[in-house]
């Protein structure tokens, strides 16, 4: 079940991580936020969302070092960590899918869709943006 889950965005551009947390707050999910991978690695540990969204380029190490980290880690290797990213070359996409992210949505959002890309990616389903 989704409804409620909390929703872990690791996002360092203000109006990126405000659209992100309204749409999926309006949709009834919890969120937490981080502006840089570290912070974010804190957050997943403490909190053990039911998904991470994670841009790629941060400050500081960037996602997919992060996801590395997390991947690691026996308390957040299991959480399930989508890369969200203004990258959307074919070759970026599938990089960050055989980095080992478990999804892949582009920037800017598909507003309508996001929600129901969320809830499947809850549910287990590999989500990709077209």
């Amino acid at each position: 079940m989704t409804a409620g889950a909390e929703i872990l965005i690791v996002e360092d551009n203000a109006r990126n991580l405000k659209l992100v947390r309204d749409v999926l707050e309006h949709h009834g999910y919890a969120t937490a936020a981080a502006s840089n991978a570290e912070e974010g690695i804190e957050l997943a540990r403490a909190r053990h969302p039911a998904l991470i969204l994670m841009d790629v380029q941060l400050p500081g190490i960037d996602g997919i070092e992060a996801l590395g980290r997390l991947r690691r880690d026996a308390a957040t290797a299991d959480i399930r960590v989508v890369a969200l990213t203004a990258f959307a070359m074919h070759d970026d996409r599938e990089r960050f899918l055989a980095a080992g992210f478990d999804g892949y949505l582009e920037k800017p959002l598909d507003v309508p869709a996001f929600p129901g890309q969320i809830a499947a990616l809850i549910d287990g389903q590999d989500m990709e943006a077209p």
